[in-house]
């Protein structure tokens, strides 16, 4: 029986403490599907009755699930359940892309893509930055809303969107950008994409020739690097200071055409963008007639002092346009972002998403209006942001005993992750390794950097990590941390 197998199997695993509990699950049905104890088509339990067979929380039974999910081994349809899939053996060997071979017929721009900030396999353990916990959705009403919308679904709803966006979705993001982030716009200024990176992409492929220089921060979100490769722009690093990118050591600079910040919460250092360093920037954008990309990407969630004032919100010039996406509240497969542009640049980029993405999902976005409408956005804003708050709570408590005058803290006050800053001398690359091993995923900070050697640190997410894992598991990592540190002595 499946119940007594996955015991035997996860009992095997008890003496492994560095591995957390949805781990442990998901070694032992990876290992039942790959021996063929569970074949092709299988119809698994519901992750209710599993938790409850296995005595193990909802919360664990879904991250091995998700994890399964992603990896191909598990197929799930709504309604009907989770299956095994077909062929799993071979599915899970592919699952590992092969090296980029140098025979292979790729463009140069194509091997650079693939070679620099290159993601690792996605997994859902603790403290992986850039993830969230999608598990409390409220799935059942989603249904009854895509369900309802799909019932009196009419053929223009059917047919690419050319207007750029839903319109009642486009007004529900002004409206809640106007309270919340102090921007004065209208509808016709947002588009509707499928996330933060096809509006990078949208701005650098209309706003920019090939060639022109994009100014990146340094260290950088590796999304907006690849976004600008493929687009052929020159990527011309600037440090990242106490106060976001530094322009003043810019001496003999290349003239900028676009200009990537994210001010609100720097990715991946955390630090904010201050009031002076936001102008100065505007003021830079003013003079070389550049245009200013601000990622907004997770402004949702700020934990101590007001709101931040989006950069946006200071724009006297029509020179920035504002993007973010609703992957960070909701859940990150709705692919549903926007980009805010100046009243300029609206009509050209609706007509260029139009013919370069013919963009469509209208009953989607219908459902997601109606959601924001109704109230249910807020709802689960408002959870989200109780939910991360205490586990940000928790994981700086955890941290505290590596903490001191070789390691402190930067970007807690906002966001689902966090940077424990380290001298020099760590080998950050390494201790993320080795923290590895244990079963937790963090990134190293010096992984993000672009030309500079002088950062390291390690990046630690919160969003997807149960309370109860980050109380387990926080303080082994702060002792990876400290034994880190002991090193340099």
């Amino acid at each position: 029986m499946l119940t007594e197998y996955l015991s035997g199997q996860i009992e095997k695993l008890a003496q492994r403490d560095d591995l957390p509990l949805h781990r442990k699950l998901y070694e032992a049905l990876r290992r039942a599907i790959l021996d063929g104890k569970l074949a092709s088509g299988h119809r698994l339990p519901a992750s209710r009755e599993l938790a409850h067979d296995l005595q193990l929380s909802r919360n664990t039974v879904v991250a091995a699930l998700n994890q399964l999910n992603v990896e191909g081994l598990l197929t799930s349809h709504v309604g009907r359940g989770t299956y095994v899939s077909d062929r799993p053996a071979q599915k899970a060997a592919r699952r590992q892309p092969p090296p980029v071979s140098q025979d292979t017929k790729l463009s140069k721009r194509g091997q650079r893509i693939l070679t620099n900030f290159s993601a690792e396999q996605l997994e859902i353990y603790p403290f992986t930055s850039g993830i969230v916990d999608f598990s409390a959705f409220p799935i059942a009403l989603w249904r009854r809303l895509q369900h309802k919308h799909w019932r009196m679904a009419y053929p223009d709803m059917l047919d690419y969107s050319y207007s750029g966006g839903h319109a009642p979705l486009r007004n529900a993001v002004a409206s809640y950008l106007r309270v919340f982030r102090n921007m004065s716009i209208d509808k016709e200024q947002v588009i509707i994409t499928s996330g933060t990176q096809q509006s990078l992409e949208l701005c650098a492929q209309i706003l920019a020739d090939l060639d022109d220089t994009v100014w990146i921060e340094d260290p950088a979100y590796w999304g907006a690097v690849k976004a600008f490769m493929a687009t052929g722009l020159r990527l011309h690093p600037v440090a990242v200071d106490g106060q976001g990118l530094a322009p003043q050591s810019l001496s003999g600079a290349p003239s900028p055409r676009l200009i990537y910040v994210t001010p609100s919460h720097q990715y991946p250092t955390g630090v904010v963008m201050s009031l002076a360093r936001r102008q100065e920037i505007l003021a830079i954008a003013r003079k070389h007639k550049a245009w200013v990309l601000e990622d907004d990407y997770d402004s949702e969630f700020r934990f101590s002092g007001p709101s931040i004032e989006a950069m946006a919100a200071l724009d006297t010039d029509q020179r920035v346009l504002y993007m973010g996406s609703f992957s960070k509240v909701l859940y990150p497969g709705l692919k549903l972002g926007y980009l805010v542009v100046p009243r300029g640049l609206a009509a050209p980029l609706k007509q260029a998403h139009y013919d370069l993405n013919r963009p469509g999902q209208i009953p989607l976005q219908a459902a997601l209006a109606e959601f924001i409408e109704m109230g249910h956005f807020s709802t689960a804003l408002r959870d989200a942001r109780h939910s991360y708050a205490e586990r940000r709570r928790c994981l700086l408590e955890a941290l505290k005993p590596c903490l001191g005058a070789l390691a402190h803290i930067s970007g807690a006050d906002q966001g689902l992750h966090l940077c424990v800053n380290l001298p020099v001398a760590v080998d950050d690359k390494g201790l993320a390794q080795r923290i590895g091993a244990m079963g937790l995923t963090v990134r190293a900070l010096s992984a993000y950097c672009v030309e500079r050697k002088d950062l390291r640190g390690i990046v630690i997410g919160y969003g997807y990590a149960p309370l109860a894992e980050i109380q387990r598991y926080g303080p082994i990592l702060a002792k990876a941390i400290s034994a880190a540190l002991a090193r340099l002595a």
